[in-house]
């Protein structure tokens, strides 16, 4: 299914040609390119992210956004349009989980700062808790991680769209910064152990 067709509706169409981008997004909607299974390119930047924002809808029509987060790898990548991740006690609001229960459809999306990507994400949950939620406990815990686990979000994907990176200010994390820094402290530390033996190089000359 491609993502055009189930965000594209007849209003959106107007605007399109009204603003002269109908034509190029025509071609993407009857490309016939299935737009809901995962390459393996999707699948290692989902594996790779370590927060995303998700909306949903709830009875009164209003939609929630919430972000969620973790280490890098708690957004689980089952096949390759299946997406799953464990739900633990958080500020027992449970809006989301409220909204998902009444209508189990969620939009995604997830962003790469340092590479200015993102990825927009469609598609149907399902919520396991207690039992059910048992044989899916092994697939989405992290080695780590010690919380209980309150219930398990599995999302099966509908259809995905790569977003347009322009307006995407890069940022990077404490970890990035680190690994992009150790070239540099790597030169630093050879420097200092080269300045070192300059100094005693001249203290030998000086004393001889």
């Amino acid at each position: 299914m491609s993502f055009g067709s189930l965000v594209f509706t007849p209003l959106v169409k107007k605007l399109q040609e009204r603003y002269g981008s109908r034509r190029q997004y025509a071609r993407m909607e009857n490309s016939g390119a299935s737009q809901d299974r995962f390459t393996p390119f999707e699948s290692q930047f989902l594996a790779e992210r370590d927060g995303f924002y998700w909306a949903t809808i709830g009875t009164a029509g209003w939609p929630y956004v919430q972000y969620r987060g973790g280490p890098k790898g708690f957004l689980k990548v089952i096949d390759d349009h299946t997406l799953a991740f464990a739900d633990f006690r958080g500020n027992k609001q449970y809006i989301s989980t409220g909204n998902l229960l009444t209508d189990n459809r969620v939009a995604m999306i997830m962003v790469d700062y340092p590479r200015q990507a993102r990825l927009k994400i469609l598609g149907r949950v399902e919520i396991f808790e207690g039992d059910k939620a048992e044989s899916w406990l092994p697939r989405v815990r992290m080695p780590e991680e010690k919380t209980v686990i309150e219930r398990v979000f599995v999302i099966h994907v509908e259809a995905y769209d790569w977003n347009c990176p322009q307006h995407i200010t890069p940022r990077y994390t404490a970890e990035e910064i680190r690994e992009g820094m150790q070239a540099v402290e790597k030169r630093m530390q050879a420097l200092e152990q080269e300045n070192k033996a300059l100094r005693k190089e001249l203290e030998q000359f000086h004393a001889s």
